[in-house]
């Protein structure tokens, strides 16, 4: 649904075609907050979800066990009722991903925490859920100013399988897809295919944006033709769509003179349709926009680029990975980065990351990888340890290569 200020949001309605009171509200305070309209919508359907199945078992919503709980996520993962037994493989009875599996029972959990918090009911998920979380061995700078305070934790939680690295798209795919949206014809000295669609990929893979990111830029965001290396400002701005800038926090990404050239060529493209419509290309316009659909010039919606993405899956056939998204170029980036030395805290805040930890764990294997590779070499390092000759010859009782440490003229270190 629409709310005040052109934006998106969602809510969950009842058998009487009314929002749930109670998940309403909830839903409204995180609107208040400025929770992200992403956030927004995995809570409304978790609980959408998490209503449905405590009508199937005629529980109330209040004060529901821990066993609800555990009988919620395995109907997630199953879509059987918690009394009925499988004998079919587990391949054939595969439900959704442990991540979503995972979305949709924080949701059920905030919302009761909210209850305990707001109206101090006795909720028994929000009570199992305050019990103390032993911290990780990883301490952000000033985090002794955060006294002893308990962590909330799910009072169920779920064994997720230990991720690998991210996956990435080589340079050839990269070229691949972008040779795929559109190509320059050195004869015509014109861009045949779609120059925005070029720029939008192209865009992602240099700059390693989110794509929420990439369609909330706006043309006054991109400074080029100065005579200086051209940059992108990432603006905190709301998207017609529910896109935003994650975290919330502007940062600079400089951009080399080939993105800026394709970028250049694009505004020449969109002023010429836009002046066709009798209309005025202005900076405050968003640069990814309808080119013919309707309404034309509007933003451009998620949902297009991932639709587009399918398209040139099906396109390119065996050339690209059948499951790569938009998402790939940021990882791809990311990775390019730290195979050529740059240093892990300059990609994070190329990222916009809150802190290096995230980093470091998405990236940390590329850096931890390159160094055992070079390890690779250990002869060489090898032979730096060993004791010279002519030490050795003198104390024949000592074996050569001994690790003592000792160095000629010295004396054993005692204690």
């Amino acid at each position: 649904m629409d709310v005040a200020g052109g934006g998106r949001t969602w809510t969950v309605l009842g058998d009487d075609h009314l929002p749930v009171a109670p998940i309403e509200e909830f839903l409204e305070h995180h609107r208040v907050l400025g929770s992200s309209p992403n956030t927004v919508r995995s809570y409304a359907k978790g609980l959408e979800l998490w209503w449905g199945f405590l009508a199937r078992e005629g529980a109330g919503w209040e004060d529901p066990a821990v066993g609800t709980l555990r009988a919620f996520v395995t109907w997630l993962r199953t879509g059987l009722a918690p009394s009925v037994v499988s004998i079919a493989s587990e391949a054939e009875t595969r439900g959704p991903a442990e991540a979503t599996v995972g979305a949709r029972l924080a949701a059920v959990v905030s919302f009761y925490r909210f209850q305990l918090d707001v109206h101090g009911r006795g909720v028994m998920l929000a009570r199992a859920s305050t019990r103390s979380v032993r911290r990780g061995r990883y301490r952000p700078m000033l985090a002794h100013l955060e006294g002893r305070r308990d962590r909330r934790a799910s009072p169920l939680r779920l064994r997720t399988p230990a991720s690998g690295p991210p996956p990435v798209l080589t340079p050839s795919q990269v070229q691949a897809i972008l040779e795929a949206c559109a190509r320059y014809d050195p004869v015509s000295g014109e861009w045949g295919g779609s120059l925005r669609d070029r720029l939008l990929f192209a865009t992602l893979a240099e700059t390693g944006m989110r794509l929420g990111e990439a369609l909330c830029l706006q043309h006054a965001d991109w400074r080029t033709g100065r005579g200086e290396t051209p940059l992108v400002e990432i603006v905190p701005r709301e998207h017609p769509h529910g896109q935003r800038t994650k975290g919330g926090r502007p940062r600079r990404i400089y951009v080399s003179d080939t993105l800026e050239r394709l970028y250049s060529d694009y505004v020449w493209l969109l002023a010429e349709l836009v002046d066709a419509a009798g209309r005025v290309l202005a900076d405050d316009w968003f640069v990814f926009v309808n080119l013919q659909r309707e309404p034309r010039f509007s933003a451009m919606r998620p949902e297009s680029v991932y639709a587009r993405v399918g398209r040139l899956r099906r396109r390119l056939g065996d050339a690209v990975p059948v499951e790569f998204t938009p998402h790939w170029f940021r990882h791809t980036h990311a990775t390019a980065l730290l195979l050529a030395g740059v240093p892990e805290h300059v990609v994070m805040r190329r990222l916009g990351h809150a802190d290096i930890q995230t980093t470091i764990d998405l990236y940390g294997w590329v850096t931890e990888d390159a160094e055992l590779r070079a390890v690779a070499g250990w002869q060489s390092f090898c032979e730096g340890w060993r004791i010279s000759d002519g030490w050795s010859a003198s104390r024949p009782g000592r074996p050569r290569g001994s690790p003592s440490g000792l160095r000629p003229g010295s004396s054993p270190r005692r204690g």
